[in-house]
């Protein structure tokens, strides 16, 4: 999928408003003229300037990870010298047990190399050196981009409202307490307040606020990931490669047990890998490929409002607080088992080892060290590569990424998502973002409660429409309780209620050349330019998108949209679009601002399809 809307809207579409200023069907809306035409990099070679993006937004850097533990923190530094300890306790303890001879004779019985599978003696074929190649390609840069989406909000939680001191991991210190839901709305701590640096050469690419740009990689690269690894599994299953990695015995737990002993306490066991795994390495192995990798799958599906949505997983134990979490140990664990996979390499026999993945034979070769430095020095490049070649060309970092998932995106989107929750399930605290409007004309509104505002609907339409508040709120009336799930990874249960925007289209009666809903916002992002983002114009339809005029039986607050906010479940939450001061129906979006569908999708390179 392209960038930008396929085709431009007709020529009907290009007609002003009268002398009255009363749009007039078919007219473009005024609003348009204050989209940024450009994406404002801070620089005119498209590349972007750091001190710039983002409104300037200051490098606030990521503290090292804290773990809470009741009411402490604990630092994970500790965990170097923690790990060290045990690890001299264990080496000690196993040294110390090979002195029995109860456990010499445990050893004699289960001596860790799997005698109960069979050896394959044909050496590693040439697909799966490749696809070991592939997938350290792969992983290297969807881990890298993750850290770099888990740094837009540095906080693990578990409560699907993501209630600032209710976290277990934090890369931050906590929210400052007067700026939680504070009195005066332009003093709030919002969610891009709390986001975090990381060093360049270990995010992707490194600096606040670059969400749009991780998803590109963390999902581009997550597709080219599962390719390769189905492909995996078709060839691992049907030549019979599966029996290296998977337990056929019970007697897999006490050979396992047995190798580790002989691991810790230094004293290695034989170096059988060309022919078959010991015990642990098969428990590992195992576990990596069939459980950890679907794991990672699953829990980043369950991070998907479309996906929540169709499911009615928001809340519970499958929320997607939860899923984060596990998706982080997740990403844990893969990099445990890269070290460690590494290391073992290294200690064993390299020579041997290094022939058995590059060359798939046995016998120790020099060409075979060859191959792993030049296939190292190049990861190691691309790894230095990846963060200043995103900086320089950023758009080819979009369009490559929109290309790998837009179709994924565009199936995801298709459903209509239904769920809704009780209230029990509402969040008590909802995390506030977004550049609050600042112009005089709003401010009026404001002062007089929106009895004077109103909702201008034109563009591709055959009765344009203007709505007083009142107008709104004398149609029929839809509430609902459902998800809010941003782009950064907070998530938030509300109860909306407003007007379906499928009663309102109705009476707009859009033209049939119409496919895209434009919404625009009083507010200005934080570059320059309005807010405003598109959405299909099937999604309009959908039984839960509404505009919404209150927030768990109030109105609207400032913080979060008033007077009418966007509700569409099946998208991330920066396209539900608060301070809505106009709608516009068009053909296509690629006139509108830069033409990437979106105030973000302009500034910021977030995507316009974004149901995950």
């Amino acid at each position: 999928m392209g960038d930008r809307g396929p085709v431009r809207d007709s020529t009907a579409a290009q007609a002003m408003s009268d002398a009255s200023g009363v749009p007039v069907a078919g007219a473009p809306d005024p609003l348009r003229a204050e989209l940024a035409d450009h994406a404002n990099l801070g620089s005119l070679d498209g590349r972007i300037v750091v001190e710039h993006w983002a409104g300037g937004l200051p490098e606030e850097r990521a503290e090292v990870p804290t773990v809470r533990f009741g009411k402490r923190w604990l630092s994970t530094l500790w965990l170097v010298p923690i790990t060290l300890a045990g690890l001299l306790v264990f080496i000690a303890a196993a040294q110390q047990l090979r002195t029995y001879d109860w456990t010499k004779t445990f050893i004699a019985e289960h001596p860790g190399s799997a005698s109960y599978a069979p050896e394959i003696n044909s050496g590693l074929p040439w697909w799966l050196r490749w696809q070991h190649l592939l997938n350290i390609l792969f992983m290297m840069f969807i881990i890298r981009a993750g850290l770099q989406i888990l740094a837009e909000h540095p906080r693990l939680h578990l409560d699907s409202g993501s209630k600032p001191g209710r976290e277990w991991f934090r890369m931050r210190g906590p929210v400052p307490a007067d700026r939680i839901d504070p009195d005066d709305p332009a003093k709030a701590w919002t969610a891009k307040d709390d986001t975090v640096a990381l060093p360049s050469w270990l995010g992707i690419p490194g600096f606040r606020h670059s969400i749009g740009l991780a998803h590109w990689f963390h999902f581009g690269f997550d597709v080219l990931w599962l390719v390769n690894g189905l492909l995996f599994y078709v060839l691992l299953f049907s030549t019979g490669e599966w029996r290296r990695v998977v337990p056929t015995s019970l007697d897999v737990f006490p050979n396992a047990v047995s190798t580790a002993i002989q691991y810790a306490s230094l004293d290695l066991p034989a170096n059988t890998g060309f022919a078959r795994y010991n015990a642990l390495q098969i428990l590992a192995y195992f576990i990596t490929i069939f459980v950890a990798a679907p794991l990672a799958l699953v829990t980043g599906l369950l991070q998907s409002p479309a996906v929540a949505g169709k499911l009615g997983l928001a809340a519970g134990p499958l929320n997607r607080q939860v899923a984060r979490t596990l998706h982080f140990l997740i990403l844990s664990w893969m990099v445990m088992f890269i070290v460690m996979h590494t290391t073992m390499v290294w200690i064993t026999g390299l020579g041997e080892n290094l022939t058995h993945i590059t060359l798939g034979g046995e016998t120790p070769s020099w060409w075979a060290l060859v191959i792993y430095v030049v296939a190292m020095a190049a990861v190691v490049w691309l790894w230095i590569a990846a963060s200043p070649f995103t900086i320089r060309h950023p758009r080819t970092v979009r369009r490559i990424g929109q290309a790998l998932t837009g179709r994924v995106k565009t199936l995801m989107e298709w459903w209509d998502p239904r769920a809704s929750y009780s209230e029990d399930d509402i969040s008590p605290f909802f995390w506030p973002n977004g550049h609050l409007p600042d112009s005089e004309d709003y401010k009026s509104l404001l002062e007089g409660d929106f009895a004077a505002y109103k909702l201008r609907i034109d563009g591709l339409v055959t009765e344009p429409l203007e709505l007083s508040y009142a107008d709104l709120k004398a149609m029929p009336k839809r509430t609902q309780i459902t998800q809010n799930y941003c782009i950064q990874g907070w998530s938030g249960i509300a109860k909306w209620g407003g007007v379906a925007m499928s009663d309102i289209l109705a009476l707009a009666k859009p033209d049939p050349q119409a496919r895209w809903v434009v919404f625009y916002s009083f507010s200005e992002g934080p570059e320059s330019g309005r807010y405003y983002d598109c959405h299909r114009i099937e999604a309009m339809g959908h039984q839960l998108t509404i505009l919404a005029y209150e927030m768990n039986d109030l109105p609207l607050s400032v913080l979060h949209g008033a007077p009418l906010r966007l509700r569409n479940e099946s998208e991330l939450g920066f396209k539900q679009v608060k301070w809505i001061e106009a709608i516009e129906l068009v053909e296509s979006f690629e006139h509108l601002g830069a033409g990437q569908g979106g105030y973000n999708e302009d500034q910021e390179f977030f995507g316009y399809r974004m149901p995950i």
